[in-house]
């Protein structure tokens, strides 16, 4: 479905004088349709930053991303029109990371309901859907109509989960979605996922936790090292 050829991302900082920072080099993997790679290596080794390239939040230095979407078959991500990014991002692809970025007065039953309301469902029953995936990932009832800012960490990233998940997506991104979860919220989101993946949702995932990437991953791809900043 997906396959990453010869990826680079090189960052230039202005508070370095112009300095050239290495993202990562020279990244290449594939991954078959109904399958989970994992993102494997050390901190700033530029995990993230290849979802980013993927979900075109980061724009590639060089290299490519071949996507087998199904709104318009065989793209290139990295030179996909905007337009059409924020299509496929719409219809068929989702991002999970450890933050929650949100309205910050909009109930959070209604956080999760957006991609179903976007999608022509009618409100009410979207809000229906949403409480029900919220209680499934252990945010009680009587949250569904607080604001986000008021929830801690680990409920922030089930309800980030919760809204990417809703409409299930082709192609998921993960970056370190268990990071603030304790024991029963991550067995409740590990049985999620795998749920998502017998029923053909594509992952690319980023666990620092190796037994979750065991668990869920077919393949890992370990990051190479990076070389010396130019």
């Amino acid at each position: 479905m997906l396959s990453v050829e010869n990826l680079e991302k090189r960052f230039v900082s202005h508070v370095l004088n112009g300095k050239e920072i290495i993202g990562f080099r020279r990244i290449s993997f594939s991954v078959p349709g109904g399958t989970a790679v994992g993102l494997s290596g050390p901190s700033g080794h530029g995990k993230s930053s290849v979802l980013k390239c993927i979900y075109r939040t980061y724009r590639a230095s060089s290299g490519r991303i071949a996507y087998d979407s199904e709104a318009f078959g065989r793209v290139y991500l990295t030179d996909l029109p905007e337009n059409r990014v924020l299509a496929l991002r719409r219809r068929e692809m989702g991002y999970v990371t450890q933050f929650l970025s949100v309205l910050p007065r909009v109930p959070v039953v209604d956080v999760v309901a957006e991609p179903l309301v976007n999608a022509g469902m009618p409100r009410a029953e979207a809000r229906v859907r949403a409480g029900a995936l919220l209680e499934r990932l252990k945010i009680d009832a009587r949250l569904h109509d607080a604001y986000p800012a008021t929830f801690s960490g680990g409920e922030k990233q089930r309800v980030n989960l919760a809204r990417a998940v809703i409409r299930p997506p082709r192609l998921l991104l993960l970056d370190e979605p268990t990071a603030s979860l304790d024991a029963e919220a991550l067995q409740v989101v590990l049985e999620l996922l795998l749920e998502m993946k017998h029923r053909g949702t594509t992952m690319i995932a980023i666990f620092h936790d190796r037994s979750i990437m065991n668990r869920l991953m077919d393949d890992i791809y370990a990051m190479p090292e990076k070389e010396a900043h130019s």
